[in-house]
């Protein structure tokens, strides 16, 4: 049992926010009437674009924010041969309330349906580190 299909679909839906991301944002910037270097300073994008192009980039960026933990305790988890059915349930339930948490940062963004979906994929992620945390203390 292995933890390689959930870590690749972990990485896919990163591929596929940072797809939509752009396909926001390049026809939004070539909408705009400004010049392309007022678009270098910092934050001038994300100040001028609306949420709904700005959204699926503060999405983007949250993908690597808790996911690199999942990536490092998937990584662990196989290496040391610690995969188990709870592992495996957690690791995919980690990663469907991640994609729900993008699909709703990335449209309409009702805040607290977000927090509750982030709140439930970061529970599975502690259990998978707490876990392995306690299976170094306790052998």
């Amino acid at each position: 049992m292995t933890l390689h299909a959930p870590f690749i679909s972990m990485m896919l839906l990163t591929f596929v926010v940072w797809l939509y991301m752009y396909a926001r944002r390049i026809p939004f910037i070539r909408s705009l009437d400004v010049a392309m270097d007022q678009l270098t300073r910092p934050g001038e994008l994300a100040r001028l674009s609306p949420p709904a192009v700005n959204n699926p980039s503060e999405n983007l960026k949250n993908l690597f924010e808790m996911p690199v933990l999942f990536y490092g305790i998937a990584l662990y988890l196989d290496g040391v041969g610690q995969t188990d059915a709870l592992h495996l349930a957690a690791a995919w339930t980690f990663v469907a309330f991640r994609a729900l948490h993008s699909l709703v940062h990335c449209t309409f963004n009702h805040v607290p349906l977000r927090f509750s979906l982030y709140a439930i994929s970061t529970f599975a992620l502690a259990l998978m580190i707490v876990r392995a945390a306690i299976a170094i203390v306790v052998p």
